[in-house]
């Protein structure tokens, strides 16, 4: 017996044979048996993003996505019809203000109606997931008190569940192009892109708003009044054309006049919008979602302590 234990030594050590095998497999297993484990360290620096820690809470990022779906949707009457029903009011009111009383032209050889719903389909993305995003932090109080995980779940997770708010509204979108015999071309393969910016434009400034809003509870109330001045300040019932020159560079201040004046572009057609507020508006949407990422990881410690 001794030999054969010194020869399954051997063969262990030199990694073959049927004992190397064996002894390989059960310390496999007994690697795979044992949890995970978490270290949990504070940050080394203001650059310190934790990407990989994001990567390996994506279940949990899923599970608050469908959270917030069909939390949105429980109990009520009719549904998604609210999604639908939304911007085509925001359309009729802006229809009969803006074109038949104002006089306000959209683009030219587009109906109006078209004009204003091409616009108000990418606000609506924006201006819900900016109010989510807003409030994300403190309405998961419960959650961020109890265990960890990486805070910046919780923003990411309350925009992106706005995209099938977005999707539906798409349909309704196709319908009316197609009512108003209007075709998109070659330009709408840039439909995800800027789709990619008004999530990136909501998240960015909603960081920034729910970082206060953990440390001042009234900031929330100041969201309505904020997306309220924001819908005038966004080229969404007007074309900026008609806004004299010496105030365009104003229009880059608004990161959403990047995201209006190119959604548009993608779906009707028309110039291209890159003139210099939607450039302006480009690099103002990546200031403010670098600075507000790295300060949300900077600050997210104290989370759980002011909530």
């Amino acid at each position: 017996m001794q030999p054969e234990t010194v020869a399954g030594s051997e063969a262990h050590d030199r990694g073959d044979g049927a004992g190397g095998a064996a002894a390989a497999a059960e310390a496999w297993l007994d690697a795979r048996s044992r949890p995970p484990v978490t270290v949990i360290r504070r940050s080394r620096g203001l650059f310190d993003l934790n990407l990989p820690g994001l990567w390996a809470y994506r279940e949990l990022l899923f599970f608050l996505i469908w959270r917030d779906i069909k939390v949105k949707y429980k109990q009520a009457a009719i549904g998604l019809l609210w999604v639908v029903l939304q911007p085509v009011m925001q359309m009729i009111v802006f229809t009969i203000v803006f074109n038949r009383l104002a006089g306000v032209k959209g683009q030219t050889g587009v109906p109006y109606p078209l004009f204003v719903f091409s616009g108000l389909l990418p606000w609506t993305l924006f201006a819900n997931g900016l109010t989510q995003v807003t409030t994300s932090v403190v309405g998961n109080a419960g959650l961020i008190s109890k265990v960890y995980f990486p805070r910046l779940i919780i923003p990411v997770a309350s925009v992106v569940a706005g995209l099938v708010d977005f999707a539906v509204s798409l349909v309704v979108l196709g319908a009316l192009m197609a009512y108003y015999h209007h075709a998109p071309d070659v330009s709408a393969l840039a439909i995800p892109l800027f789709i990619l910016i008004a999530i990136a434009s909501a998240l960015a400034a909603g960081l920034w708003l729910s970082m206060l809003n953990v440390r001042f509870r009234d900031v929330q109330y100041t969201i309505p009044f904020l997306t309220q001045a924001l819908l005038f300040l966004s080229p969404v019932a007007y074309s900026t054309s008609i806004v004299p020159v010496h105030y365009r560079a104003l229009l880059g201040i608004n990161p959403m006049t990047a995201v209006v004046e190119g959604f548009r572009w993608a779906f009707i057609g028309g110039a291209p919008p890159w003139s210099h507020s939607f450039i302006a508006s480009l690099v103002m949407v990546g200031i403010l979602l670098v600075t507000g990422v790295l300060f949300f990881r900077r600050q997210e410690k104290t989370f759980a302590d002011l909530i």
